[in-house]
């Protein structure tokens, strides 16, 4: 009963995946595959995400750690801000970044005295990318870090380990399978981001075009092209994610 009542479900998520893989062939992909343009933009793709990936990883696990094992005032608040922009609408996003970090931003005048300009470049999509997809890292990792038992903890600060030996040689090798999988959510989340990147860094190709802006102009230019660009979004995303879980499953523990 819970097989039949769960199928049309998954027939539905899995049908439109297929049909689009159906309908590109595999001429198509290698036609496009070398063109100058499609090249540029899975590139650029695959940088920014794992750029993103990276960054997130620096900044937001010290956070994650923070939220997994410390109880303080205004928790609640900073795990709202973790959480909201995967509830904004995109364009919201966008805006939200344009408004900051444009010419006429709140921090564009001072960027600006410094030569530095970020909005409708590269460093934008990264930051676009960065907004969105943080808070799938930031969760996944800290859920891995709580899992630790404080007991672990506890004997290794009486042993006299300080805070930073702690968090190298026993959350981190513990917690490991949270980070790989909170990783890999965000560097997928990121190859996929379309909408705050659209507003805030533009679709200028070879510059700010990622394979989500590709897929969107191909569809008014060339169906044909953002088949293709689709469909390798749609190998790459399920690549990593099966890998992923793949290392994990077969991991010891």
């Amino acid at each position: 009963m819970l097989t039949a009542a769960g199928t049309p479900l998954l027939v539905f998520l899995l049908l439109p995946i297929l049909a689009l893989l159906l309908k590109t062939s595999p001429q198509t992909v290698a036609h496009y595959l070398a063109e100058r343009n499609t090249l540029q933009a899975i590139g650029l793709s695959l940088t920014t995400s794992t750029i993103t990936a990276t960054g997130v990883g620096v900044f937001g696990t010290p956070l994650a750690y923070l939220l997994a094992r410390r109880r303080f005032h205004g928790r609640t608040l900073i795990e709202v801000l973790i959480d909201w922009p995967t509830v904004l609408p995109p364009a919201v996003a966008g805006l939200a970044l344009l408004m900051a970090f444009g010419r006429r931003g709140l921090l564009g005048g001072l960027l600006q005295t410094t030569g530095v300009e970020i909005a409708f470049t590269s460093a934008a999509v990264v930051l676009a990318q960065m907004f969105v997809a943080a808070s799938y890292y930031i969760k996944t990792a800290e859920i891995g870090l709580a899992a630790v038992g404080c007991d672990l903890e506890q004997a290794a600060a009486l042993d006299g380990a300080g805070s930073l030996a702690i968090f190298r040689y026993i959350m981190l090798p513990l917690a490991w399978r949270g980070i790989v999988g909170g990783a890999a959510l965000c560097w997928a989340r990121a190859l996929g981001e379309f909408g705050a990147t659209i507003i805030f860094a533009g679709n200028y190709p070879g510059r700010t075009q990622t394979m989500p802006l590709a897929v969107y102009i191909g569809f008014e230019i060339d169906l044909n092209q953002a088949l293709t660009l689709a469909a390798i979004l749609l190998v790459l995303s399920f690549g990593i994610l099966i890998t992923v879980r793949a290392i994990l499953r077969d991991a010891p523990e």
